[in-house]
């Protein structure tokens, strides 16, 4: 739920009142007047901007530069990672089949000797 914003200034100076309350400040401030405090509006004015940026339909977002580049060197970071343990994983294969496929190499390597040793010359 989001919290409705006080509609008039009175509201938001007790809100205010309120606040520091909780918060323990010792020296009430009773002799502020609510219309003595301006409001963003008084201060700053419309620009040319905010009067065309309403009227223009609104645009697809665009990722800003430094975005996109983040996204991009983030990108190749997890590609760097993902390589890594990809070569990790594959030499933790090499490494438990090696002595398999020694031990097959020698059984094949002895079997052939045997049958060369075996076998006459003509």
């Amino acid at each position: 739920m989001t919290p409705k914003p006080p509609s008039k200034p009175a509201e938001l100076l007790h809100d205010l009142e309120s606040i520091r309350a909780l918060l323990g400040d010792a020296e009430p401030h009773d002799d502020l007047d609510a219309d003595a405090i301006p409001l963003l509006s008084d201060i700053v004015e419309p620009g040319p901007l905010a009067t065309s940026s309403a009227a223009a339909p609104p645009e697809a977002p665009r990722e800003p530069a430094v975005r996109t580049a983040f996204r991009s060197l983030a990108e190749r970071h997890l590609d760097h990672e993902l390589r890594n343990a990809a070569d990790l994983i594959l030499q933790e294969v090499i490494d438990d089949f090696v002595p398999q496929i020694e031990a097959e190499l020698r059984r094949r390597l002895q079997s052939r000797v045997e049958e060369l040793v075996r076998t006459p010359r003509p």
